[in-house]
């Protein structure tokens, strides 16, 4: 009988290790947030982690975020002079040839860089985009989707992650299907998320609802509703993805 409580101690000890172990080995998924104003307009705190609370409740969820408004694609593809001579666009025109190119890209490199170190095992890794308006106001379209998609190549090569996956959040209905350029843009996102089968596309088209003076438009921002929205949706795609299951094909998932 003096045994049973050095048993019973033992035991303890082993479930608290075993628990702890537990914790320790939840999965990570991690994810990449880039892109222009609207990206940079979303409070990932507001949306997108209680969504990935939500969808994620026995594992852990990581994040990192490199958006700045007003920038172009080609500030996070070095190829985009190539990709927009292809498409019979000459980079002087755009000054794409006196800029600073892919000062956006490094920064993904690095800052995941870091994330590995706390979490060197990811489950999953997925890109969240959210940028192209600035290509549509530029006129630019036509170079836009391969673009986009060497953006893409380019990160699962640097990142050594060719599993990763990716949500992009089309353009919004700011300007309409007349426009051309801005119309474009949207297809070609739209496209290649349907052409990778572990990419998916998030609608953005009711997130820009604005109302001033009574007078309801479609802004080029988004509400504080539809920021919130946009990280909820993200999330929502990326875990059909992560989940092997085919994500929601109209993008409001």
């Amino acid at each position: 009988m003096q045994n049973v409580p050095k048993l019973l101690l033992i035991t303890a000890l082993l479930g608290t290790q075993l628990s702890a172990q537990t914790v320790a080995n939840k999965p990570v998924h991690l994810f990449i947030l880039s892109g222009q104003s609207n990206m940079a307009g979303m409070d990932p705190k507001l949306g997108f982690e209680p969504e990935a609370a939500l969808l994620f409740p026995n594992a852990t969820v990581a994040h990192i975020k490199i958006a700045t408004g007003g920038q172009p694609i080609r500030s996070w593809v070095a190829e985009w002079s190539e990709i927009a001579r292809k498409h019979g666009i000459d980079p002087a025109t755009v000054g794409a040839d006196k800029q600073k190119s892919t000062i956006f890209y490094q920064p993904i490199l690095d800052q995941f860089a870091g994330l590995l170190k706390q979490y060197p095992h990811p489950a999953s890794v997925t890109f969240c985009w959210m940028q192209g308006e600035r290509d549509a106001k530029e006129n630019l379209q036509a170079a836009y989707g391969d673009a986009l998609k060497q953006l893409i190549a380019s990160l699962r090569r640097d990142l050594k992650q060719p599993d990763m996956k990716f949500v992009i959040g089309r353009l919004s209905d700011h300007k309409k299907a007349d426009d051309v350029p801005w119309e474009s843009v949207r297809q070609a996102q739209v496209s290649l998320a349907k052409s990778d089968p572990l990419g998916a596309w998030v609608d953005c088209d009711d997130l820009n609802n604005q109302v001033n003076n009574g007078v309801a438009f479609d802004d080029l921002h988004y509400t504080k509703e539809g920021y919130e929205l946009l990280g909820r949706r993200y999330l929502r795609q990326a875990k059909a993805l992560i989940d092997g299951k085919k994500p929601a094909e109209n993008g409001r998932p």
